[in-house]
């Protein structure tokens, strides 16, 4: 017995691999990454005969720390390398020049690059926390819910349906069957481990799920990949959890 589901009830957030391009957001970001410290710079001119060269690099600090904080690591980066070059243009001597002549201005013009890309590496870890954090809830939340599920009686091919329409949001895949019964082929395999062995591995066509039960094989649910890249070793994980209370569902005699 095998049929195929293609959507599912409830989708969680990803942590999705570089595409080939940007998303609005990021485009905007890396926009506002050149021309934020041009535009502040340029601001600065009028006050820069007034304004120290520390306090100049502090308020372009501030830029970069904006724009890496709503951006990605790149647009902080490419932000504290704009920032670096126009305070070298704009706000030290000679004006209006690449050059330096002060040591203290080019320790200050290093300074605000180093500290800039730190901002922008600690910015970009701050927001991977906080998917994580959002992730690791929605997915215990997952668990839960199927846990109980499969503890209401008469509930085996309910819960078999709704796991598959979980594993195909968590994994992105194209689609999702389960089959009961006999092992048929050596398709690439989803481990207990969240490793992916034998044949092609995620990149196959199919990739099985073994679901067992009291420690007996009951079926296996039949994974077609989607087109992005290889799932999160924590979704692959929660992904063999659920097949196991898949297996749970389906074993005659079931507490």
């Amino acid at each position: 017995m095998s049929t195929e589901i293609h959507t599912g009830t409830w989708r969680m957030p990803q942590i999705r691999g570089r595409t080939g391009s940007w998303p609005p957001r990021g485009r905007l970001a890396l926009a506002a990454s050149l021309l934020a410290p041009f535009l502040v710079a340029l601001a600065l001119v009028p006050l820069r005969t007034h304004l120290s060269s520390t306090n100049a690099a502090l308020i372009l600090v501030v830029v970069v720390v904006a724009v890496a904080a709503l951006g990605s690591r790149t647009a902080g980066v490419v932000a504290a390398l704009s920032a670096a070059a126009w305070f070298d243009f704009f706000l030290t001597r000679p004006y209006e020049t690449f050059d330096i002549t002060a040591s203290g201005d080019v320790e200050t013009a290093v300074l605000l690059l180093v500290v800039g890309v730190i901002v922008a590496q600690l910015a970009a870890h701050a927001r991977r926390l906080e998917v994580v954090t959002v992730t690791d809830a929605a997915q215990l939340a997952l668990i839960h819910r199927i846990a109980a599920l499969a503890r209401t009686p008469g509930s085996a091919d309910t819960v078999v349906d709704q796991v598959r329409g979980e594993l195909i949001d968590l994994l992105g895949l194209r689609a999702c069957r389960f089959e009961y019964g006999t092992l048929l082929g050596r398709p690439p395999r989803l481990r207990e481990d969240g490793s992916v062995s034998g044949g092609h591995g995620w990149a196959g066509d199919e990739v099985e799920l073994r679901s067992y039960g009291n420690g007996h094989y009951v079926g296996r649910f039949m994974l077609t990949p989607g087109p992005g890249p290889v799932p999160p070793l924590q979704a692959r994980l929660v992904a063999v959890t659920l097949a196991e209370q898949a297996g749970a569902a389906l074993t005659p005699g079931r507490s």
